[in-house]
């Protein structure tokens, strides 16, 4: 991508009629260059829809991507629960794909007090076999695991960066709101850089100029996340986080994951343009 575009989870609260063509409409009345749509209580999207929704988009200039249902658990002990999480991501990136959408985001496993190592090696398998078969297809959408904030969830940032040096078409979402809740740190410009500097060296520089980003306000305990928050009600350090994305100049999706959804997308991005004025 040649730029780094803001927009909300899911149809902004302020559009009149729940519909995600409606929702694309918004995002751009609003001046936000991008959507998430959320498949997370599953996909229940036709392909005649998917195809109207990828005309729209393209027509108002709005890039999407696309978040899989919540119950997806590739470490999974019986197989028909395993067999179902693969179909679920499935199902997500072909529906994705239709509506020309660029990635599809999962929270991919929990450890089920498996040791992290095997669980790593269960997850790479699957999705070993998922984007085989989605290249088999020609449907090229990224599948992204995303950094979660429960300790209990698979997928910190070394292994959602492990993963993606590994596996073909495998991708980070990084939510860096996850990662403070789950570590009680990397809530300052060093640490948000060091994230980044961390990426880069993983992956590459590509990967800063294709990024998936998650943030919001978070609430967290012991065990990580509780809850999101609206930016300005939480001590996330959204000004610092957006001055490290200017600085490596990095490119992709910022997706607000807030409860107030296109609010805290705007917010984020009027901070990024402030950091973007005087810059050469």
């Amino acid at each position: 991508m040649k730029k780094l575009f803001f927009g909300p989870a899911g149809v902004p609260l302020s559009t009149r009629t729940r519909s995600t063509a409606a929702g694309i409409e918004r995002v751009a009345e609003l001046g936000l260059g991008c959507m998430e749509l959320e498949f997370v209580q599953g996909v229940k999207m036709s392909r005649e829809t998917a195809l109207t929704v990828a005309e729209f988009a393209n027509k108002k200039k709005i890039a999407l991507t696309a978040h899989s249902p919540y119950f997806i658990n590739l470490n999974a002990r019986e197989p028909e629960k395993l067999k179902a999480s693969q179909e679920r991501v499935f199902q997500t990136a072909r529906i994705a794909a239709l509506c020309g959408a660029t990635s599809i985001v999962f929270h991919a496993a929990f450890y089920l007090n498996d040791p992290p190592s095997k669980v790593y090696e269960q997850v790479k398998k699957q999705l070993q076999q998922i984007t085989s078969q989605l290249r088999a297809e020609g449907n090229r959408v990224w599948i992204r695991p995303e950094v979660t904030g429960k300790t209990s969830q698979f997928g910190t940032l070394e292994e959602v960066l492990e993963l993606s040096a590994e596996i073909d078409g495998v991708a980070p979402c990084i939510d860096f709101a996850h990662w403070y809740a789950r570590t009680g740190k990397f809530n300052s410009y060093d640490e948000f850089t060091f994230i980044l500097k961390q990426v880069e060296g993983k992956l590459g520089r590509q990967a800063l100029d294709n990024m998936h980003i998650h943030v919001s306000g978070i609430a967290y305990g012991k065990s990580g996340e509780t809850k999101h928050l609206n930016l300005r009600e939480s001590d996330f350090n959204y000004v610092e986080f957006i001055h490290a994305l200017s600085d490596y100049n990095v490119k992709g999706l910022v997706v607000s994951e807030s409860p107030n959804l296109e609010e805290d997308a705007l917010l984020l991005q009027q901070t990024y343009r402030a950091t973007q004025k005087g810059k050469p």
